[in-house]
């Protein structure tokens, strides 16, 4: 298929100008039958890589994936571009099974949807038989493909079994697709799904609009959080190491005044579901949820994920932190840091039974540590994780945009390892702070520790300060802790060195935050403005239709809206995002928000919209119908769309010199008195008050189009 076809039908259908990086030989190369192995982040457009062949090529797609709240995400989306799409699974009942499944062999879907347990079943695969000979099969696109590996972070034993669709169906082309995979689970899914010499596509791991940083996690932290979901532009993920955690943090943000909800697995399935959806349509900001959530969610406008409580490990952390804006919008990812946590995810390594598990554990938080007290740019250790190479200096993370100063403290290290000797190994952190403050408490007093050289040596820093240098001790190898469940602080042989003056000792100082959000209280922008009343038309159409805002358009699209401002359906036609179907569907009602704005602003004819020269997608349907013969009225029945549209459509191709006999729209008689009427009162974009000066004796859409044909009259 040539390119130029390719991009016609990514705009008919899907509404975008031009394919993402990768999307268009993934593309072409599914169009003749390859097998494909595909490795692209969250938010790198991995669907539609299978969505578009699937809707080129004759027959049904298999799409396998392991949640019903994906699959019934995926349908809708589809499904308001027009798209003809289903699933199968345990939500419905056998009545609804059998209707769809009677569907699918009628032609009615091009997609269809399904769980891996369902799929290799002994009743469903018989069906797939029947759909191969009656429609065809043109593919199987296996989604979350990294569940089928034990060397991926989220095994799931019933992917295994996807095998048997080679045997089965040895001529059906395979694609599987995941948003990570180290190079060892690459090979076991091509090896596991038995991919025949699969044309291999790994995008960057780098999601260049993603912000990342790490803070210390501290007394004022759940007042920055606060300040955090204040600003932001949108809805945002929250994660808690423990259900309590969630739970607890929730009601306070409930409490503050946020619309906040908790999803943990303790909680039912009707109430994970609830609150799932509710966060989906917008109608609550925050979900604060353990790691059970955000698997398959498919929410693209999240505009910010904190993990108030450190991660297990850098590829969780890589999928959790990537639900942040799929969108390709600026979005924000925050770790809070605390040495607290470290012990909690410790204490859980050691319940596990296996040793080498424990091994594999251990050396995962060794990476989360380095990577949270690392002073690089975030992007590089992010990368390095999964084998790529950044040179750095991304821009886009607190490393970066702030630096933090890299001081010598081996004085202080000296004096930090000498209390520890002195107390001999027997105690934790806290105590050696103590000591080294000077604290008259009990248990340092008891143990007659303020007769000990070390005592109120270390009164010229705060507490907190020798807490940092403690961690770093212990992050860069230099002392040792007992993971016993009392956490003792023990020597090694490099804090010998260190005493010994053979080792220097350096760590990162962060600085103090100079202003605060709450300082930085800027008047919207008119931008924002209308950026804001674009999304509340888009939530309250979302409602009226029961489907998630974002299937109705993406946050990048409405900011398109607001920048650009169009003001006639051809000009919004243009908008990336905006496909033939929605523009029909949602086309009036966002121009309608968009006048109302410009006109209460004191706005004239914007300056930035640009009058499109040639018809769009939808006014050529409309054209093509008017040609063979069809009235408006017949035009807007068969299109299911309102006569006004229809006249809109026709009106706007007159003015851009399409050659349309108006006569046979407006009677002559009737088009000198109007054209008398414009002459009069001037050429404004309102009808009505033409519409009134003639005394309301003629029709809006025969105004319309008088005007229309008067300006292409005034252009010659």
């Amino acid at each position: 298929m040539q390119t130029h076809t390719l991009e016609k039908a990514l705009k008919h259908y899907f509404g975008y100008d031009t394919f993402r990086p990768g999307q268009r030989q993934i593309i072409e190369q599914a169009l003749q039958n390859r097998d494909l192995l595909i490795v692209m982040p969250t938010g790198g457009g991995k669907s539609l890589c299978f969505q578009l062949p699937a809707l080129l090529k004759p027959g049904l797609t298999v799409v396998v994936s392991p949640l019903i709240s994906l699959m019934q995400d995926q349908v809708d989306a589809l499904h308001d571009n027009g798209i003809g799409a289903t699933f199968l699974n345990s939500s419905l009942n056998s009545w609804q099974v059998r209707h769809r499944e009677e569907a699918i062999l009628n032609g009615k879907s091009k997609l269809l949807y399904v769980a891996p347990e369902r799929l290799v079943s002994e009743r469903f695969l018989p069906f797939l038989d029947l759909v191969k000979h009656q429609i065809g099969l043109n593919s199987f696109a296996i989604d979350e493909a990294h569940c089928v590996s034990e060397w991926g972070h989220d095994f799931r034993p019933e992917y295994r079994q996807l095998r048997i669709l080679r045997k089965r169906y040895p001529d059906i082309p395979i694609m599987a697709l995941t948003a990570t995979a180290t190079e060892r689970v690459r090979q076991d899914i091509i090896e596991q799904l038995t991919l025949h010499e699969p044309n291999i596509h790994i995008a960057s791991f780098n999601r260049k609009n993603l912000y990342y940083e790490v803070r210390p996690k501290q007394r004022n932290s759940y007042t920055e959080l606060l300040l955090e979901i204040k600003q932001a532009k949108g809805a945002g993920i929250v994660y808690c190491l423990s259900r309590k955690g969630v739970d607890e943090l929730a009601f306070k943000l409930q409490k503050d005044g946020f619309k906040a909800l908790p999803y943990h697995a303790g909680l039912t399935d009707e109430e994970r579901a609830e609150n799932q959806t509710r966060f989906i349509r917008d109608d609550v900001q925050v979900m604060v949820a353990t790691i059970a959530f955000g698997m398959g969610i498919n929410k693209p406008d999240v505009r910010f994920v904190v993990h108030y409580d450190l991660p297990r490990n850098l590829e969780s952390y890589y999928q959790e932190s990537g639900r942040a804006g799929r969108d390709g919008e600026p979005s924000r990812c925050i770790i809070y840091f605390s040495f607290g946590d470290i012990k909690k995810i410790e204490w859980g390594i050691d319940q596990k039974p296996d040793e080498q598990e424990q091994m594999i554990a251990r050396q995962q938080l060794r990476r989360v540590i380095d990577y949270a007290e690392g002073t690089e740019c975030r992007r590089t250790m992010q990368l390095s994780y999964f084998g790529e190479y950044f040179a750095g200096n991304c821009g886009n993370c607190d490393n970066c945009c702030a630096p933090k100063p890299v001081e010598d403290w081996t004085i202080e290290a000296m004096k930090f390892l000498s209390c520890v000797a002195r107390c001999k190994e027997k105690f934790g952190m806290n105590h050696i702070i103590d000591v080294l403050r000077g604290s008259r408490g009990q248990k340092v007093l008891q143990n007659k520790h303020d007769e000990l050289s070390t005592y109120g040596i270390g009164k010229d820093k705060t507490a907190e300060e020798w807490k940092m240098l403690a961690r770093s001790l212990l992050n860069q190898g230099l002392l040792d802790q007992t993971t016993d469940g009392y956490a003792v602080l023990k020597l090694n042989a490099l804090s010998w060195e260190v005493m010994r003056r053979q080792r220097s000792v350096s760590i990162a100082i962060p600085k103090k935050p100079t202003t605060t959000l709450a300082e930085t209280n800027l008047k919207k922008a008119g931008f924002e403005l209308l950026f804001d009343r674009l999304r509340q038309l888009r939530k309250q159409i979302a409602d009226e239709h029961s489907v998630p805002p974002y299937v109705i358009f993406h946050d990048s699209t409405l900011k398109l809206m607001a920048q650009v401002q169009p003001q006639t359906l051809a000009e919004f036609g243009t908008i990336s995002g905006v496909g033939a179907r929605k523009l029909e569907q949602y086309g009036e009602r966002f121009l309608s928000e968009i006048k109302a704005y410009r006109q209460e602003q004191g706005l004239g004819v914007s300056k930035i919209a640009q009058k499109a020269d040639s018809p769009n997608y939808t006014q050529l349907i409309t054209l093509d119908l008017y040609e063979q013969g069809l009235s408006i009225e017949s035009i807007a029945q068969q299109r299911n769309l309102r006569t006004s549209t229809i006249t809109s459509h026709l009106a706007e191709m007159i003015e851009m010199g399409k050659e349309i006999d108006i006569a046979g729209l407006v009677f002559p008689e009737r088009q000198k008195i109007i054209m008398a009427a414009i002459e009069e009162i001037g050429d404004t974009e309102a009808l009505k008050p033409i519409y009134e000066y003639l005394g309301e004796q003629f029709t809006y859409d025969e105004i319309r189009l008088v005007k229309a044909f008067w300006r292409k009259k005034q252009t010659e």
